[in-house]
């Protein structure tokens, strides 16, 4: 059937590129994240969406996460992160925003396909997702679905990976993130 087939092409493009990211790239994330007061998040599009998801879990972890632009978003400080995701690491936004923490003295991460970038110049610390994205990046995992979708099919599926990790170093039980969960639903 070709529904199964196209699922197929999809799973094993996303697989291909987590097997590319680099595990002290994770690791890095990781302690960020762990050592951040609060974490703040921004992105573009389809991208912010799979960020958001990310972030929600973060929340079910206990992390103090923070949506950039929220009606409820507080100050960020020199103790926080600022999580930006781009494949491209030029989108205009997340640059802005990147400029104005930089300023603040926040401690600044990318999740992106670009080896180099503005953003990641910036940054402190970056992990790569080699994706094919709006700009024509070297050494990606070659795609057949549209756009850059790839990039943020690959940044949810990560984005739960990286959250199991979290859950380890913090040895919560499954059971223990429903104290965090929404409960007005």
């Amino acid at each position: 059937m070709a529904f199964h087939e196209k699922c197929g092409i999809i799973t094993d493009e996303i697989n291909a590129v987590l097997h590319r990211v680099k595990p002290e790239e994770v690791e890095t994330l990781v302690r960020e994240i762990l050592q951040a007061e609060k974490v703040f998040l921004i992105a573009v599009g389809r991208v912010f969406l799979s960020l958001q998801c990310f972030g929600k879990r973060l929340n079910h972890l206990g992390v103090n996460v923070q949506v950039v632009g929220s009606v409820t978003e507080k100050a960020i400080t020199e103790r926080d992160l600022l999580l930006v995701a781009s494949g491209s690491g030029e989108s205009v936004v997340p640059k802005a925003i990147a400029e104005k923490a930089k300023k603040l003295n926040a401690r600044i991460g990318i999740i992106t396909a670009a080896p180099a970038s503005t953003i990641k110049g910036m940054a402190d610390f970056a992990v790569r997702l080699p994706c094919p994205t709006k700009t024509n990046i070297p050494d990606v995992v070659v795609s057949v679905q549209s756009m850059s979708t790839l990039f943020d099919q690959t940044l949810h599926v990560f984005g739960d990976a990286v959250a199991m990790l979290i859950q380890e170093r913090k040895a919560l039980r499954n059971e223990d993130l429903w104290k965090n969960h929404a409960n007005l639903e």
